[in-house]
């Protein structure tokens, strides 16, 4: 089977729901067509028994007749476009959720090689290319078909002989329908890939205007849009070209036809071998048929269209999870929230990030993981998390590999607060208690107390519940860092993941929030990971990474007497500091 029928399949399997409306809608279908091939039929006795016999008997039931078959066919065509509409809506809407579902269960790997922007633009151009498509041939196709069908036998009962003269055009069209279409389809496709460029360039822009604004990029970032843009325009116009083409085309073709049958149809009328009415009722069926043959034109570049946004959906829905959940998996019982690294290897391509680690960490006991930039910290964290599973080796909490336990028991004993501050555009409680939808208001005060959040969210404008803007722009960076550990802090879990949780304080800020980590952290397992050494004195382990090998591993005390990688990277920083006061 074709890549194209494998295609149209799939996505009709989700107008299947709503067949109902389809039903009704072919029913309603049936309607339009049986007028417009009454309409046709009629011809022949306007013309015999009016026109040329003139029953004036009959004239006068000719404007009844006109509004009754336009009534019939208003309510007809009305509910036919309706309901297979609102099918075709509703199967776009499955489509569009289907694809928001999938991709929040792809792994992080998956978000680290495509950009949110062409992410986007597949979920909303290309879906909505389908979605005007689907309802358009779902519409058209049932309606033109059985039309076509009802006048060609029409044409057929009248005149057989005209009718297969006619008909001959039909066959000549498909050849190029079909060329056009398939060129339709590519530039369609490529198209769409410059539109997820333009929605990247746009989320990009937005996301980081502050940085724009600091750099005086604003030109760069135009030119880039308008570059991007113009690509687009390039392809797309590639496919308004062949769009416009097909038209032309099939009027050609038809034209052909119609002279053919009309030469023909007159040296048969003027040997009497029938009369007027009858040469006009096989013309006003040939005509009518060739109408809904150019509409299926358009349709198949519709269909193509949307052929070329169907496989870049489809693309993101056969992308198959790293991280599956196992059969088997089980719940997280309450534990006490040992870790235990055993023989962990991991690599992100095929240059390892860390190598071998074996390490055991105490329910309760403070773990602080140091290192030059690249030496795996944060990637230990993504493991604990399961945004990854080791290459090599296993994790286990409380004696239970990871890898055997649902995401949901496992992410509910972790709270992470990442160094990326990341906040939704939605009130300050909302950010707070997010993950914790249970939690009472009470509950989210007490949480941004121990944060020292409350004196700041009690100064802004709607107190809890000010919107602070697309990713916390409302906010200061210390401003969003305390809202992170207040949301961590809501959440009570066993565990605790702080990747540079305090990178944005300045120093009055960060000793608050120091002492609320250091009562958030008391008999819990806390992994701190830190670039400023000053914060992880008081740590009971310090793991000392290079290359994503544990190099040193003690207290700080111990560390600065082996005068070792520790003992440089701090008196590096210390030399820092103090020439920064200077």
């Amino acid at each position: 089977m074709s890549l194209d029928k494998r295609l149209y399949r799939r996505l009709l399997t989700y107008a299947s729901p709503y067949k109902g409306r389809i039903a009704l809608s072919m029913l309603a279908s049936l309607g339009v067509a049986a007028t417009d091939g009454a309409i046709a039929k009629l011809v022949e006795p306007f013309i015999d028994k009016i026109v040329i016999a003139q029953d004036f008997g009959l004239a006068k039931m000719v404007p009844f007749l006109v509004v009754g078959l336009a009534l019939f066919k208003g309510i007809s065509r009305y509910i036919q476009e309706f309901y297979i509409n609102t099918a075709g809506q509703l199967a776009i809407q499955d489509i569009r959720n289907q694809l928001f579902s999938h991709s929040m269960s792809l792994s992080m790997r998956f978000y680290s090689g495509n950009a949110s922007g062409t992410l986007m633009s597949r979920i909303l151009n290309d879906v909505n290319l389908m979605q005007a498509a689907l309802s358009k041939v779902l519409v058209s196709v049932l309606r033109e078909s059985t039309t076509l069908v009802a006048l060609t036998v029409i044409a057929f009962y009248t005149d057989w002989r005209m009718a297969a003269m006619a008909f001959v055009v039909i066959p000549a069209a498909a050849v190029p329908a079909s060329m056009i279409g398939k060129r339709i389809k590519k530039f369609s496709r490529r198209g769409q890939g410059a539109m997820g460029q333009v929605t990247m360039a746009l989320e990009q822009a937005f996301s980081g205007i502050k940085v724009v604004k600091a750099f005086a990029t604003e030109k760069h970032e135009i030119d880039k849009f308008v570059s991007d843009n113009a690509t687009f325009y390039r392809f797309i116009r590639k496919t308004f070209k062949y769009s416009a083409l097909s038209a032309p085309v099939m009027e050609l073709l038809t034209s052909v036809g119609v002279a053919v049958v009309l030469w023909y149809g007159l040296s048969r009328v003027m040997a009497g071998e029938m009369t007027q009415g009858q040469l006009f009722s096989v013309m006003a069926a040939i005509l009518l048929m060739y109408t809904p043959l150019k509409r299926l034109t358009k349709v198949n570049n519709a269909v193509q269209q949307a052929m070329g946004g169907a496989e870049r959906v489809f693309e993101i829905l056969d992308e198959e999870p790293e991280i599956i959940e196992d059969e088997q998996a089980i719940d997280l019982p309450e534990g006490r929230g040992e870790i235990c690294f055993e023989q962990v290897s991991f690599s992100y391509d095929s240059e390892p990030v860390i190598k071998n680690l074996n390490l055991k960490v105490a329910p309760g006991e403070v773990i602080a993981l140091v290192g030059p930039s690249g030496a795996g910290k944060s990637t230990i964290a993504s493991l604990i998390c399961r945004f990854y599973d080791p290459t090599e080796g296993r994790i286990l909490i409380d004696g239970h590999d990871i890898r055997s336990l649902t995401q949901r028991s496992l992410h509910d004993r972790l709270a992470l607060v990442d160094q990326e501050t990341f906040l939704f555009n939605a009130t300050i409680a909302e950010n707070i208690c997010y993950g914790s939808s249970g939690a009472t208001e009470s509950e989210i005060v007490a949480a941004a107390e121990q944060a020292f959040a409350d004196d700041f969210i009690r100064q802004m404008p709607e107190g809890y519940q000010t919107m602070i803007g697309d990713r916390g722009v409302r906010l200061s960076g210390g401003q969003r860092q305390r809202l992170c550990i207040a949301r961590a802090i809501l959440r009570d879990a066993p565990i605790l993941l702080l990747d540079e949780a305090t990178s944005a304080l300045d120093t009055e800020s960060e000793a608050m929030v120091q002492q609320a980590l250091a009562n958030l952290m008391r008999d819990r397992t806390t992994f701190v990971i830190a670039h400023r050494l000053s914060t992880i004195k008081h740590a009971d382990r310090i793991l000392v990474l290079e290359q994503g090998e544990v190099k040193e591993t003690g207290t700080h005390q111990q560390l600065m007497a082996m005068g070792g990688l520790y003992h440089r990277l701090h008196q590096m920083q210390f030399k820092e500091s103090s020439s920064s006061c200077n």
